[in-house]
């Protein structure tokens, strides 16, 4: 049998060893000022996500250090979900989330293998925007109206992109169909850059796109603006009616783009990078870009973001239902 002294001396050592392994584990989810910080964005390159998080960067650089875009594109964004979802919680790697994403999804697939509530801590919510119903040069319409006379006429071999299935672009299509009485076939892309490409070529002639991504389409000559998405005109196109002004009440859809970390991301390194992610975003610089890109600076912060996830996730629950629409998992 063991003496006293042989059983206080294993416990001494394995006191001992707990101490050492702390540091050592405390270290592991230490965040590292300058070490570079991920952002998976979850769409291909060349989008307003890219332009909203390059903005921040230039902003957190030197208290933070730098932003690395990563672009996950595929499976719809949840990739990139998956990506960060099992990514150390050191600070290193975030996601900026959709309202695809965070709030659609969940709905949409039946088999959704992340939470967006329980798997990921909200920083905070960056900016929103709204959407606009956009047409190749071709389509003989100049105002709403004439478009849905138009598009009635074609019947189902008319088609409409988003930028992506299960998205508030590919829902902005449905809630007009049904509001309109109109059967345009859903065409969906990986990302908005594909999209405007297929667009200005006149392969889709109908894409329902952001509406800082129709500004940037507008110059070329070759698509037309006849609809924004908001409850009121945008601010950004006041030349532009809204659905809700034409008659078409139920047809409004707004979207965000949100940083989250993952799980078990230590308070102290989340509220670091909150705080320097939403002073970048109140920057005049930053605002300017973002206002400039069809974006709403409005930085909101857990909290607020939460209310927002629940109340939308709701909402398109209840739009997916009525339109019968179920993503192939």
């Amino acid at each position: 049998m063991p003496s006293r002294l042989a059983f206080d001396r294993r416990h001494a050592l394995a006191a001992l060893g707990s101490l050492a392994l702390a540091p050592m584990a405390r270290a592991q989810q230490a965040f590292v000022p300058g070490q570079p910080i991920k952002v998976l964005i979850g769409v291909p390159a060349g989008g307003t996500q890219d332009v909203l998080t390059r903005a921040i960067a230039q902003q957190v650089r030197d208290s933070l250090g730098p932003l690395i875009i990563d672009n996950r594109s595929g499976a719809a964004g949840r990739i990139a979900v998956e990506a960060v979802k099992t990514a150390a919680p050191d600070g290193h790697t975030l996601l900026l989330g959709t309202a695809s994403m965070m709030t659609m999804f969940p709905s949409a697939y039946r088999n959704l293998s992340y939470d967006p509530v329980k798997d990921f801590i909200p920083l905070l919510n960056a900016a929103r925007f709204e959407l606009a119903l956009t047409v190749h040069k071709d389509v003989p319409a100049n105002t709403l109206p004439e478009f849905i006379t138009w598009a009635k006429a074609q019947g189902d071999r008319l088609s409409f992109g988003s930028y992506g299935a299960g998205t508030p672009s590919h829902f902005l299509g449905e809630m007009l169909n049904r509001a309109a009485g109109l059967q345009m076939v859903h065409v969906p892309y990986r990302g908005s850059t594909p999209a405007r490409q297929d667009l200005m070529g006149g392969t889709v002639p109908v894409y329902f796109d952001t509406v800082g991504g129709a500004q940037q389409m507008l110059p070329s000559g070759r698509v037309k603006v006849l609809a924004t998405s908001g409850e009121k005109r945008s601010p950004l196109m006041p030349n532009r009616p809204c659905f809700v002004e034409a008659g078409y009440k139920d047809v409004v859809a707004t979207a965000w783009f949100a940083y989250y970390a993952p799980l078990k991301t230590p308070p102290a390194i989340v509220d670091k990078l909150r705080a320097e992610i939403t002073r970048a975003v109140n920057t005049r610089e930053v605002r300017q870009l973002l206002l400039q890109n069809g974006m709403y600076p409005i930085a909101d912060g857990s909290e607020a973001l939460l209310k927002t996830m629940r109340e939308d996730t709701t909402r398109w629950a209840g739009i997916m239902k009525a339109v019968n629409f179920q993503a192939n998992d």
